[in-house]
């Protein structure tokens, strides 16, 4: 693992997660397959490397990437996948504001709602993998600024960061009859309350907007990787 740069991956196992909507009351399990997970957010070195920009408001190599929207976050998929020599998953197109996802792709890709609350959860039930400030920035203990990735305890699957600190776009639309392409945020941030850190909280956002605390993660599928 690449713990410089925070390019490292690692292997989720597949299993089974339960998502909830609060606005129908409804909840409903998902099989989720195997894949791999980086194993910090993306961080503004391998940004910068990928992409050749520094959008962050903060500014530090090994401080998660933020102040990106979900198309940003998206191209940078596409880009890292060519850069490592591996086929797109995105097929997009901005002017209409629509993106396709191969999922034959070997590429980098966002994860899903599901696969993100799955490889948070790391085979634990609670709300959180771990005791809140061992794990997690969070408004009582960041100092009201983002931090260097990997500065808190993982969870028992080695992924850092999942609760706090930078929330994750997921590729998932939030509740597309209600709020038309608004995508998923999971994870809670560096300027949030206790109560947004938990596994099963979600945000939404317009896939435009930047925000200083919203970052992204990415994964591949461990079928498209070989495994």
């Amino acid at each position: 693992m690449d713990t410089l740069s925070g390019t490292g991956m690692v292997a989720v196992p597949a299993g089974r997660v339960t998502l909830s909507d609060r606005r129908t009351e409804r909840s409903w399990q998902v099989e989720v397959a195997s894949f791999e997970m980086s194993a910090f957010p993306v961080t503004q070195a391998w940004y910068a490397q990928v992409t050749g920009r520094r959008p962050s408001a903060a500014r530090g190599d090994r401080l998660p990437v933020e102040g990106v929207s979900w198309w940003d976050a998206v191209r940078f998929c596409n880009d890292a996948s060519r850069s490592a020599g591996l086929a797109p998953a995105y097929h997009l197109r901005e002017a209409d504001g629509t993106a396709g996802w191969d999922t034959r792709a070997d590429g980098f890709r966002l994860p899903t709602e599901a696969e993100w609350e799955h490889a948070c959860r790391a085979g634990t039930t609670g709300p959180r993998y771990g005791r809140l400030d061992d794990i997690a920035w969070y408004r009582d203990n960041s100092g009201e600024q983002v931090h260097v990735v990997g500065g808190k305890q993982p969870n028992a699957w080695g992924l850092h960061d999942m609760l706090g600190n930078v929330w994750d776009w997921c590729w998932d639309l939030y509740d597309a009859e209600v709020y038309g392409s608004y995508r998923v945020l999971r994870g809670g941030g560096w300027s949030d309350e206790h109560w947004s850190c938990r596994a099963s909280v979600r945000r939404r956002s317009h896939p435009t907007y930047r925000i200083d605390d919203v970052g992204f993660r990415v994964v591949r599928s461990a079928s498209a990787a070989g495994e």
